[in-house]
């Protein structure tokens, strides 16, 4: 195939770029790198395309094969360091931000972003060294009895249990940019940690007869998206049970808004309404992604690290109807891992999940097409094929198994024979991909009924407008 062909399916890519159809662009620059593999633009470009659809250990791959085939080509050397900031390989990124700055001096983003990167791996280190295994809680010394509520304050009010009166006016405040009294935040987070810390590792559920559950899948601070599954699908209930399947913060900037939303039906409902764990319920993913930064913004740092225990206390799957494992990333390295390794897991042993283990593996993984297990294509844990699906879902009386963390354009995606569905709840994720967002509902004869809405206007905030490290500017957002 001659050069121009090659490039005119590059010029595709570069087109279905533009319209935000990551999936197809990346399509295109597949076939272009096809007829030409000796280009590194057509695999800058793909790092690109992949570094949108959070593909960050593909982009490095794309990035590096860039460099050898052209060791002075400073894009591939910046999309690299993109990649590795994005899952918070600060040391890595560190090298090729230096290259970056070296060959290219006046690239004022570039020096911005190799600073900060600086500071980020000073942090870490600093962070490391002054970890305590049994950290006081920051509960210790807040004294919520005497923090008075003005009488300036407009809002309902709050007393010892939560009531759907001050939930009503709780969505109303925060739709107008208004916050609620800080004593409630604390009351509400300290509530609801107990609560889940309470819960199994994995909450086991049924669906009776007059009842249904609607899993949702990630809705990343997407405040108004949120309400608009409600509003089209009818708000919790005793009889209208939900789960939220992990990924409430982060990235979008109403993180707050929708972690005390949620948080407050979880106190209101504490038996019909679930919450697991999501990767975004960690520690470093919320100092990159700016749930710390607006916690401290909108409230205080005891928020945030109040904020933090609660998440270290969530659940890590759910069980449906003895038939759907409900978890957030995906399934396991180990064939041998079966429903009661979850049910056993003792997760308050570890709060954060670390770089190996099931935790991590619960909370990271992703589906492959190919059979067997792969590397991570966003470089953190690990890919599993049909054949793992369809031997854990034997071994285990599963029909399927329902997992969120991979934005779909459709909202939902059924794989591995059916045995894998991928549901994600944030449309027009980041305000920069052109996906629908969708959920499930599942009544008492656990049937899977999906619908699939569109995305909500929203006051003009951007994405991670609360992180404080450059990242938006970085990724193209």
């Amino acid at each position: 195939m001659a050069a121009e062909d090659a490039v005119a399916l590059k010029n595709k890519g570069n087109e279905a770029f533009k319209a935000k159809d990551w999936p197809s662009a990346i399509e295109w620059y597949d076939k272009a790198i096809e007829a030409n593999p000796n280009e590194p633009s057509f695999y800058t470009n793909r790092a690109q395309a992949h570094i949108k659809m959070e593909a960050y250990g593909y982009a490095i791959a794309d990035a590096t094969k860039a460099i050898e085939l052209n060791p002075d080509f400073v894009k591939a050397y910046y999309r690299r360091a993109v990649a590795n900031t994005a899952i918070l390989k600060h040391g890595d990124a560190i090298h090729d931000w230096k290259v970056v700055v070296r060959k290219n001096p006046s690239d004022k983003l570039a020096k911005t972003q190799y600073d900060a990167c600086q500071k980020m791996v000073k942090r870490d280190a600093f962070l490391k060294a002054i970890e305590v295994a049994d950290a006081p809680s920051a509960a210790e010394g807040l004294d919520l009895d005497s923090m008075v509520v003005e009488e300036a304050y407009d809002g309902v009010r709050l007393k010892d249990t939560m009531t759907k009166e001050f939930i009503e006016d709780m969505i109303e405040r925060f739709k107008t940019g208004k916050k609620i009294h800080k004593k409630y935040v604390f009351q509400i987070i300290l509530a609801v940690k107990d609560l889940v810390y309470n819960e199994p590792t994995m909450v086991e559920t049924h669906v009776k007869d007059d009842e249904k559950i609607t899993v949702c899948g990630d809705t990343h601070g997407q405040y108004f998206d949120l309400l608009e599954i409600f509003r089209l699908n009818g708000f919790p209930s005793e009889k209208h049970h939900y789960l939220f399947n992990g990924d409430f913060v982060d990235r979008g900037s109403w993180s707050t808004e929708v972690a005390l939303l949620l948080y407050s039906y979880k106190w209101l409902y504490p038996n019909t309404f679930f919450l697991n764990r999501g990767n975004h319920e960690t520690d470093d993913m919320n100092r990159m992604y700016g749930f710390e930064g607006e916690c401290k913004a909108k409230y205080t740092e005891r928020v945030f690290k109040l904020f933090s225990e609660s998440f270290s206390a969530l659940p890590l799957a759910t069980l449906i109807g003895d038939k759907y494992f409900v978890l957030h990333g995906g399934l396991f390295s180990d064939d041998e891992t079966s429903l009661d390794d979850i049910r056993k897991l003792n997760r308050h042993g570890q709060r954060q999940p670390g770089q190996s283990g099931l935790m991590m593996e619960m909370l990271w993984t992703d589906p492959q097409t190919a059979p067997g297990r792969g590397p991570s294509k966003r470089g953190v844990g690990l890919q599993f094929g049909p054949d793992v699906t369809k031997r854990f879902c034997e071994k285990n009386g599963l029909e399927a198994i329902i997992r969120s963390h991979e934005v779909r354009m459709e909202g939902y995606e059924v794989e591995h024979d059916g045995r894998c569905i991928t549901v994600f709840s944030a449309p027009k994720y980041c305000d920069s991909t052109e996906n629908k967002g969708a959920f499930i509902n599942i009544e008492s004869d656990l049937k899977l009924q999906y619908t699939q809405f569109d995305a909500v206007p929203h006051p003009d905030i951007k994405p991670m407008a609360y992180a404080n490290n450059g990242m938006m500017s970085m990724m193209g957002m």
